[in-house]
């Protein structure tokens, strides 16, 4: 009897391990510190700017080790961090408000593996440094928000109506509607319970009162959890942080997680510039006064963005949670950028009422953002928030506005798209609480890759002595087929682009133990047959056969409770989980084919076969 697969077989195992050699390669080549500079304000980013920033580097001593400009950023690349720093602090400093500067550290791959679609695996914060905040978001003022929309809809509701009410009113959390008589009452009862379907309405004399339903209240929590994510991510994406992670925790928190920024000061800063929206009306009626103090009331004095003074009216249009979708583009007439608008059922009703009344008449985008700002005082920083109000854009109503309408007036294109993504996740639903946060210093996370690396390769070793001692050749097979193995590994994860943590390294580590089980229980099986006085080639053959059966089933109950941790766990367990079950899927692979490939290649053509070195 022989042992030896068919040549395709031992061609496709070949073909395997040498695209995982191509695709675990990267990353070994590790990551440049870089300076990536991002465009921002409808500032332009081309090869012009490519010569300033090289002008900029090389005047003030700090020569790139390379300067590439795609994908709408510039990426500078640095061999040492000092000179990171430096450059950064140069181009914060030289190119001014209009770009954005964020230290990245970007891999070092050959342009032949990239251009072959092979990348490192993403490291995640514990082994790059970085900062990580735990948000709280403040669900009750989401719902508080709601109540007073309702509201806003149901007194437009019967002025559209032309039902008279005496007052539309919030006591604590119901909506309290009252009415002169009964008769009215019976009128507006219908309407309102036709269109108001998020209200549990309890009816006492002249009076209506209407509470949020327990699904409206899930549902309004959950948008506003949902929404929070989109605004927060898309803000740290504008402002250039390289590979944040963004997600939920639980019903109401927010995990954050900013790679390779190392400024808590700046991070707060960064998540703290969210935005939202207001449309109001000109007040036309009055001169526009100099000061705050002088505004006649029912208005309020703002100022543009050139610092120009502008009298708006205090009653708000529609607010920027009330938009479900924007999109830049051209205007037909005169073809400027705009910003085409789509609003809510109850935000377009505002706007046609108001908009068919004041035809003729200008109308303000307001854009008001919360800045976190942090400041020294007495030897410990303190925290502080500062509201800026400015109007960014006025355009007189040509006509009756309704669900969709465009914003004009825009200097560019640029602008037009910064502004449809501003509106479209620009305001936050509710406002959000940092309850925890931990900066992890670059030093630190270098320090655990060595150890994590140091600790799979100390196993490997301990593993190999003891399975070449005890096995000799087929030890040696073993441990061959480990290493394909831990290549497979690393191979499927950097093709994922999966992020590596801690934990990642110690599912990899704990993989490494589980896959010598299998080689273990097919090497004391054929043992097993050989003393039982068969032939060594069919030992071979009786020892792969009859252990792969106990292999599938321990590796199965291993691999469903993966799944499960997988499925119930969060953050670092989800990434042990997911480690462990590909480890184990490539061990099983690697312990049975690759294993069984070398053992056919050293003794299956030997006719006279007499002993193993086994």
């Amino acid at each position: 009897m022989r042992n030896s697969f068919p040549l395709w077989k031992n061609l496709l195992i070949l073909a395997v391990l040498a695209l995982a050699v191509i695709y675990a390669l990267p990353n070994l080549f590790g990551e440049d510190p870089s300076v990536q500079l991002s465009p921002s304000r409808g500032a332009k980013l081309d090869q012009t700017t490519v010569e300033k920033v090289e002008k900029l580097l090389g005047d003030a001593g700090l020569k790139p080790k390379s300067v590439e400009l795609a994908d709408k950023r510039l990426l500078i690349r640095y061999a040492q961090t000092d000179n990171q720093i430096k450059a950064a602090d140069a181009l914060q400093t030289g190119m001014g408000e209009n770009y954005v500067v964020a230290l990245n550290l970007a891999p070092a791959t050959p342009d032949w593996l990239r251009a072959l679609g092979a990348k490192p695996m993403y490291l995640g914060l514990d082994l790059r440094g970085g900062v990580h905040f735990l948000m709280q978001v403040d669900t009750d003022a989401a719902l508080t928000q709601a109540e007073e929309r309702y509201a806003e809809d149901i007194r437009s509701l019967l002025r559209e109506s032309k039902i008279r009410y005496q007052s539309v009113d919030r006591d604590g959390k119901t909506v309290v509607v009252k009415f002169a008589d009964l008769a009215t009452l019976g009128q507006a009862k219908d309407i309102i319970k036709r269109e108001v379907r998020g209200l549990a309405l309890d009816i006492q004399d002249t009076v209506i009162r209407g509470n949020l339903t327990e699904p409206e209240q899930r549902e309004i929590r959950r948008l506003a959890v949902a929404q929070n994510i989109t605004t927060l991510r898309n803000r740290v994406n504008e402002l250039g942080v390289a590979e944040p992670l963004i997600q939920q925790q639980g019903e109401d928190r927010i995990v954050v997680q900013l790679p390779g920024v190392q400024d808590t000061a700046r991070a707060k800063e960064i998540l703290g510039a969210t935005a939202t929206l207001e449309f109001r009306l000109v007040d036309t009626e009055h001169p526009t006064p100099t000061e705050e103090s002088k505004t006649p009331i029912g208005s309020r004095l703002y100022k543009d963005r050139n610092g120009r003074p502008l009298l708006l009216q205090r009653k708000i249009i529609v607010t920027g949670d009330q938009i479900v979708d924007s999109s830049s583009g051209l205007e037909q007439q005169s073809g400027s950028a705009a910003v085409f608008v789509t609003l809510n059922g109850p935000g377009s009703r505002k706007m046609a009422d108001v908009s068919r009344d004041n035809i003729g008449k200008p109308m303000a985008v307001v854009y008001i953002e919360n800045k976190a700002e942090t400041k020294e005082v007495d030897g410990q920083k303190v925290t502080t928030h500062r509201k800026v109000e400015e109007v960014i854009n006025v355009a007189t109503i040509r006509d009756r506005l309704g669900k969709r309408f465009q914003i004009s007036g825009l200097d560019s294109t640029e602008e037009a798209r910064n502004l449809a993504l501003l509106l479209r996740a620009g305001a936050l639903a509710a406002p959000v609480d940092i309850v925890e946060e931990r900066t992890i210093g670059p030093s630190m996370g270098k320090e655990n890759i060595e150890r994590g690396v140091s600790s799979n390769g100390y196993g490997f070793v301990a593993i190999a002595i003891f399975m070449i001692v005890y096995y000799r050749v087929f030890g040696l097979f073993s441990i061959l087929a480990l290493g394909s193995n831990v290549l497979l590994l690393v191979a499927v994860l950097s093709v994922m682009q999966a992020t590596l943590t801690l934990p990642g390294l110690a599912g990899i580590a704990l993989t490494v133990g589980m896959a010598i089980d299998a080689n273990v229980l097919i090497n004391e099986r054929i043992r097993e047959e050989l003393r039982m006085g068969i032939s060594p080639q069919l030992a071979i053959y009786a020892g792969y056969e009859r252990a792969f059966a106990t292999i599938l089933d321990s590796n199965v109950t291993t691999f469903v409770a993966g799944v499960a941790l997988f499925m119930l766990g969060s953050g670092p367990v989800r990434g042990f989980a997911a480690v462990l079950c590909i480890g184990i899927l490539t061990s099983i692979f690697s312990a049975v084919v690759v294993s069984r490939a070398l053992v056919n290649l050293t003794y299956g053509q030997r006719r006279k076969l007499t002993q193993l070195a086994i």
